[in-house]
């Protein structure tokens, strides 16, 4: 994992279940980057599915790694996310502030797994109940003087043709809610079994603008890959 993350050489990484800073820090070089997370504490509670009973899922915590570099703003962590349980995760608000170019507003986020597509699987009247308080940030931002991106762990299939998630956040009220997935139309790579991400970068009508590229970071040749979550990569110009 460290070795991927030397690898993406990003000035920003939003990551995901990480149990504390301390954890974050074996993957995010402490001489490069400074490592910032939800302040939830979680509690104690699952275990892995019941594979391995006798382990208990402590926190999966959401958080950035930032260059050590580059100014930041910490926002409060956006708690309306968890919708009362400590089980769920908050989201990590920050705004980046590079010397010389524009500041640029991110969440970083891990939404309710379960609920991929459609409205059917049980996980999703939780994973709804998230959508409008992600909704009211989108638009709090929208309205707001910095561009902006949301980013993390969705659990959603949102390329989908006709999300129904989808459709709700990207209806372009205020105006810069007119929202861009930067993965559309981009099929992952990372695993033959998949054919769409449920990881995104989504960027506001601002953001989008300032879009020069995206990418996938593929594993090495031989290296065996378990999951439907690929890192992915967006750049900007400014």
């Amino acid at each position: 994992m460290r070795r991927i993350a030397d690898g993406l050489d990003a000035d920003v990484i939003a990551f995901q279940e990480a149990e504390n800073e301390e954890a974050a820090a074996r993957v995010f070089d402490p001489a490069k980057y400074v490592v910032i997370m939800e302040a939830r504490k979680g509690s104690p509670g699952g275990t892995c599915g019941g594979k391995f009973p006798s382990q208990m899922v402590i926190r999966q915590a959401v958080g950035f790694a930032i260059r050590k570099y580059m100014a930041f703003d910490r926002h409060v962590d956006v708690t309306s996310l968890m919708r009362g349980n400590e089980q769920l995760r908050s989201g990590v608000d920050i705004t980046l502030r590079p010397e010389g170019r524009a500041p640029i507003r991110l969440l970083g986020i891990h939404l309710k797994s379960g609920c991929f597509a459609g409205n059917e699987a049980k996980a999703c009247p939780i994973f709804q109940d998230q959508i409008p308080a992600l909704e009211a940030w989108i638009d709090g931002a929208a309205a707001g003087p910095d561009r902006f991106a949301v980013l993390g762990d969705w659990n959603r299939r949102l390329a989908l043709p006709g999300d129904m998630i989808w459709t709700e956040i990207d209806d372009g009220d205020p105006a810069n809610a007119d929202l861009t997935l930067a993965d559309a139309r981009k099929p992952p790579a990372c695993d033959p079994r998949y054919d769409s991400f449920i990881d995104h970068i989504v960027l506001d009508r601002r953001a989008a603008a300032d879009r020069t590229g995206f990418s996938e970071t593929l594993y090495a040749p031989g290296e065996k890959h378990y999951s439907d979550h690929c890192p992915i990569a967006v750049t900007l110009r400014r």
